[in-house]
């Protein structure tokens, strides 16, 4: 039973130290900056074959269960990754624009729109017509000027444009509505971008809305931060809340598309506020450095201030502005953190058990420019980042593997197993003295030579000569 248990400490001593090899490495993970077209395929693959398993499974309305536009956003985020991926290999474009298509289809259908309000201008919210726009221009982009989506987003993303026109001579503001009486920047961000995007694709020219839209923005930033508000007035735009991790990562997601200058500003702004100061931790803060609040339920629960949310898009938004550093150190973090399982064709994160979030990774990790010029950012993290993570492994690791060498009783931390002797060696029924002599017999015999060579050993002699 010993043996056992000796040999059941070593080996979980040796399952340790793979499990901490493997998170070491995954701290390396190579940026998406740093990989190929085919690499990015590669990895992108088993991702989304996890999520379409998981959408075939009902995973969309276990999601909506978590927060208003979890169903959406399953879909979606599926389709665009799909987009991405068609893009970057010409051997999956025809895989590609049907997976983005049945996306297409959830999205256009009653479920799609269920939890949106068709009296809102554009109908249903920018919200829900940004997004879909954004997914059937990427469609049409995809599959080029004979693409069957083409009229419908003419149509869509003049009715977009038509809001943001009559929404800017009224009040000013940029910012429409995604639910009666509420508006989010970063729903006019994804809804501009898409309105931009149709307009490349069908030669419709909306330069001039696109500079009065962001005209208008520049007036409603937040004054702490300098960045897009979280929430605004829906009548006029100005801000009723601060800038915030959520919302800002998909409003500089999508003003890479817009205006890449202006993006690239932000993306350093908001970096310098909102990048974590935990040690190991190199995530996004959902409120600036300084501000601590609980989390909501648009943030999600928020862990020494970081949200998961945010840095998983936040990665996508590094990897559009070329931000080397900090795109591989979102990219370690999420994937040592992640707790990633590969099995069968299929990646996931965290046992599965949030799909939505496997999505909005997959999407940052696929990402790409799909208009704009290139820019290059550079923000950080050092690779010292990783030291803690170093730290604490070995901490772990040291007390284990001293352990183990007890339990396999290497010296000098464990003692060696005594020899068997045999019964013949040492008589069980004999005194201390005898045993040695059983043993060594030869030893007690006298020595002849050691007797005549000690004559203090003998006798005094008296008789004559002897000197007294």
């Amino acid at each position: 039973m010993r043996r056992l248990v000796r040999s059941f400490t070593v080996f979980l001593v040796l399952l340790l130290t793979g499990l901490a090899v493997i998170e070491v490495s995954r701290l390396h993970t190579t940026s998406p900056l740093a990989r190929t077209d085919a690499e990015i395929v590669a990895d992108a693959l088993p991702r989304l074959a996890f999520q379409r398993e998981a959408l075939d499974g009902g995973s969309a309305a276990r999601m909506q269960q978590l927060f208003p536009e979890g169903w959406f956003f399953s879909y979606t985020l599926y389709g665009l990754t799909w987009l991405d991926v068609g893009t970057r290999s010409t051997q999956l474009k025809e895989r590609a624009l049907a997976e983005a298509r049945w996306a297409l289809s959830h999205v256009d259908s009653a479920a799609g729109s269920a939890v949106f309000d068709a009296s809102l201008d554009p109908p249903y919210g920018v919200f829900y017509q940004g997004w879909a726009t954004w997914l059937r221009g990427g469609v049409v982009a995809l599959d080029g000027p004979g693409a069957p989506e083409r009229a419908r987003l003419t149509a869509d993303a003049d009715a977009l444009a038509a809001a943001f026109r009559r929404q800017l001579d009224a009040t000013g503001s940029p910012f429409l509505t995604a639910y009666p009486g509420q508006a989010w920047p970063c729903d006019s961000a994804v809804g501009i971008a898409a309105v931009r995007l149709a307009g490349t694709l069908t030669g419709v020219d909306r330069a001039g809305l696109v500079r009065d839209w962001l005209a208008a923005a520049d007036t409603r930033r937040d004054p702490a931060t300098g960045l897009l508000p979280h929430t605004v007035d829906p009548a006029t735009g100005q801000p009723t809340s601060g800038a915030r991790a959520t919302s800002q990562v998909m409003v500089l997601r999508f003003l890479r598309e817009v205006d890449p200058a202006a993006g690239a500003r932000d993306w350093a702004a908001f970096r310098e506020q909102f990048a974590s100061t935990v040690p190991g931790a190199p995530g996004i803060r959902e409120h600036p450095r300084g501000v601590d609040l609980a989390g909501d339920v648009d943030s999600g629960p928020l862990l020494w201030g970081l949200s998961t949310s945010a840095s998983a898009v936040a990665l996508g938004d590094a990897v559009v502005y070329g931000d080397a550093e900090a795109a591989a150190a979102l990219a370690g973090l999420a994937e040592a953190a992640g707790l990633a399982v590969q099995w069968d064709g299929t990646r996931r994160y965290l046992g599965g058990t949030l799909p939505v979030g496997d999505a909005f990774l997959a999407w940052s990790l696929a990402a790409r420019p799909w208009t704009g010029g290139d820019v290059t950012a550079a923000t950080g993290p050092s690779w010292t980042w990783r030291l803690p993570w170093y730290a604490a492994l070995t901490a772990l690791l040291a007390p284990a593997w001293l352990l183990a060498l007890v339990a396999a009783r290497i010296p000098p931390f464990g003692r060696a197993r005594r020899a068997r002797q045999g019964p013949a060696s040492r008589p069980a029924d004999a005194p201390p003295d005898r045993v040695r002599d059983a043993a060594s017999p030869a030893d007690s015999r006298p020595d002849p030579v050691q007797d005549a060579a000690s004559p203090a050993d003998a006798p005094p002699v008296t008789g004559p000569g002897s000197g007294r």
